[in-house]
């Protein structure tokens, strides 16, 4: 599956949204990706899970992703490799493991996310799996949608890199002309 391909279905489902956004990170945007819209159908999921599965270099024995954005996209992958899935959350703020999932000690984690922006919910999540004894070996997401690719510290795979320009809210070009931004992602 190519890039081309990975941006045909969020035409497709309507997932390429314009608007003015305010993002998880705080900064806002014109374009939003609701990668929801795509997941919801188990055929894209699937198709996309398999493509990034195939990207990797190494097989790891779990697959983990952030709540919201990344459970479906986790499980996906995991599925496609013949491996658990598992999600964290956030607890008072906090992202952390719950639900009786564990991570044993020295087991191959990937972590998958939906859209990596600055990605520190993909860094919240490599945090609690090194805290419990696991070993991250690659991110993997949809769509990298940052400026410049994080530095994870492991391999980085992507299905499609999207540029969308973000302001700070001070310098918000839609806010300076009264309008007013919306919160569409999982963290409100």
């Amino acid at each position: 599956m190519n890039e081309k391909e990975v941006l045909g279905l969020f035409e497709k489902h309507n997932a390429l949204l314009k608007g003015h956004f305010k993002l998880s990170s705080g900064l806002h945007s014109e374009k939003y990706l609701q990668c929801a819209l795509v997941l919801q159908y188990p055929d894209a999921a699937e198709k996309m899970a398999k493509a990034l599965a195939a990207k990797l270099s190494a097989k790891p024995d779990l697959v983990i992703g952030p709540a919201l954005g990344g459970v479906t996209l986790a499980y996906e992958v995991a599925r496609a490799l013949g491996v658990r899935g598992i999600f964290t959350e956030r607890q008072e703020g906090k992202m952390t493991l719950r639900r009786g999932f564990a991570i044993k000690p020295g087991e191959k984690v990937l972590v998958c996310e939906d859209v990596v922006t600055t990605g520190g919910s993909t860094k919240e999540v490599m945090d609690v799996v090194k805290e419990l004894g696991g070993v991250v070996i690659g991110v993997g997401s949809i769509i990298d949608r940052s400026d410049a690719s994080p530095d994870f510290g492991v391999p980085f795979y992507s299905l499609a890199k999207v540029e969308v320009k973000t302001y700070k809210e001070d310098s918000c070009p839609m806010c300076k002309s009264g309008s007013l931004a919306v919160k569409p992602g999982s963290r409100k």
